[in-house]
């Protein structure tokens, strides 16, 4: 089994968002696991649907006294050890150095479903929320955005961390990049472009 490219560009971005890769054998092997609320099911079956052939068992919904999520995770295998070496070390989730060359369109698009909103309705801006990475990482995956997809991209302080604010002078830019690849449950996230109606031309990735 391989990985196909839609998958590989896609896995990053979702890596840099909730999905998570653990393993049981030190290593050898790897699995990734996915976990979102019940109000993103459509979004939790379209990823069902794009890593179905890694998947044995289909979204299962967790429920606890406070929430509901539908979760499923792939099967153990060495394909996914190379994201594990990239975006795990010493004191666990870190950004690849190497992420400008492995950040694509599509992985941005993943990202901002997984991780991003709008800063606010009277705002053009977007967030992409990286509190769970240190500032180091933060400032790489801001160079990253700057200067490959030309991004207004600056970070904010936040009491849990750091933010990446991508400013309202680049939301067409933006829109251009992630227009192929965002569902239309999650459009509502991209302010006023994102409003418009789901276009002709939207193509929904798949295998």
């Amino acid at each position: 089994m391989k990985l196909s490219d839609i998958q590989r560009e896609t896995l990053i971005g979702l890596l840099l968002g909730d999905a998570h890769l653990e393993t049981q054998n030190r290593g050898r092997t790897y699995r990734v696991k996915f976990e979102y609320s019940v109000h993103q099911r459509e979004y939790a079956d379209h990823l069902y649907d794009l890593f179905k052939k890694w998947i044995l068992t289909s979204p299962q919904v967790k429920k606890d006294p406070t929430h509901n999520n539908v979760w499923f995770q792939t099967v153990n295998h060495e394909a996914f050890r190379f994201y594990a070496h990239q975006f795990y070390g010493l004191r666990g989730k870190c950004v690849p150095k190497n992420i400008h060359h492995l950040l694509t369109d599509r992985g941005i698009a993943y990202w901002f479903m997984d991780d991003g909103s709008i800063k606010s309705r009277e705002s053009k801006g977007v967030i992409f929320n990286t509190q769970c990475f240190v500032r180091d990482d933060v400032k790489r995956l801001i160079d990253a955005l700057r200067t490959k997809f030309h991004l207004e991209a600056s970070e904010r302080r936040q009491k849990d961390g750091w933010q990446i604010y991508i400013s309202g002078k680049s939301c067409e830019r933006f829109w251009e990049i992630v227009d192929l690849y965002v569902l239309p449950s999650m459009r509502c996230k991209i302010p006023l472009v994102g409003q418009r109606p789901v276009d002709a031309k939207t193509i929904m990735p798949k295998l």
